[in-house]
């Protein structure tokens, strides 16, 4: 495997996302690196999410709204996100690892992994519809 040059804008944007627990896009990542480096481009960033999802030092999380989602956390979790603002927030329960088990009784192939995500209606958009 090619040695991947060090980069500052690469670390910026895992310092970046290791603060991070709202699991911004791109863009989100994006207008934060421009405020220490201002001549980044999106593409560049978008280069450096692929890489460093790639390298496995992040996850990428579909939130089903057409934007990725970027996530510092890549020990297996799982996610609900709100199928109103589209928000993802890690969901911290008991291992459902039976599933795989489960799922791998009926799949013909080896299953390595799994993500589960659940989806509804977060505390937030609960509270601003009862008003």
């Amino acid at each position: 495997m090619a040695t991947i040059k060090y980069s500052r804008q690469r670390e910026s944007i895992l310092n970046f996302l290791a603060q991070r627990r709202d699991h911004p896009t791109a863009d989100t990542i994006y207008q934060a690196i421009r405020q220490e480096f201002p001549k980044i481009s999106l593409g560049t960033v978008y280069r450096n999410l692929g890489l460093l999802t790639d390298l496995g030092q992040i996850c990428r999380v579909n939130a089903g709204d057409g934007a990725e989602r970027f996530d510092y956390n890549t020990a297996p979790h799982n996610h609900f996100i709100c199928t109103k603002c589209h928000s993802v927030s890690d969901l911290e329960m008991e291992s459902i690892d039976h599933i795989m088990e489960a799922a791998q009784q009926n799949c013909s192939g080896h299953i390595e992994s799994y993500q589960a995500n659940f989806y509804g209606i977060c505390a937030h958009c609960l509270s601003e519809s009862s008003h």
